[in-house]
């Protein structure tokens, strides 16, 4: 037996996932994130996380684990399980932050440097092509419009 369910009414708002803001912005971010871990996954056996850990460090030499999961907008477990995962492959070091003995940074290993050094320019030139298609101008409205949607969003986080 099949339930009927009763028809929208003209005056009820429609949902064209399709055509739905945030669902095309999620298809769009899988398929870029997708092309782009190809580089990682395969070659260098790495996550996801623990590649956005490692490009966090090395382009910000050492962080704690609470700054990485801020600047990588990844959650605290997350990071703690790729952190866990990059030391188990000795990709990152773990050292007591001098100034405050409660913290600890983190940072790349010459082996863990060696392969951010490999996977970068493999991920710009993904980057690169993805982009191809627009013109310069289009590229830096793209990151105007991007910046524009997402304090937008945050506002409305802050909101509630």
């Amino acid at each position: 037996m099949t339930e009927k369910k009763p028809a929208a009414t003209a005056a009820e708002p429609q949902l064209n996932l399709s055509q739905f803001f945030p669902y095309r912005l999620s298809t769009l971010e899988m398929s870029v994130s997708q092309a782009v871990a190809q580089l990682y996954t395969g070659r260098f056996k790495m996550t996801r996380q623990e590649w956005r850990i490692m490009a966090a460090l090395g382009s910000n030499h050492s962080m704690s684990a609470k700054e990485i999961a801020a600047h990588s907008s990844l959650e605290k477990m997350q990071v703690s399980r790729a952190i866990s995962g990059l030391k188990k492959a000795e990709l990152i070091n773990q050292q007591e932050d001098p100034d405050d003995r409660r913290y600890t940074k983190l940072s790349l290993t010459d082996k863990g440097l060696n392969i951010y050094r490999q996977i970068v320019p493999l991920a710009l030139a993904r980057e690169a092509f993805i982009l191809s298609d627009l013109s310069d101008e289009e590229q830096q409205q793209l990151f105007f419009l991007m910046d524009k949607v997402q304090n937008k969003a945050k506002e409305l986080q802050q909101c509630g």
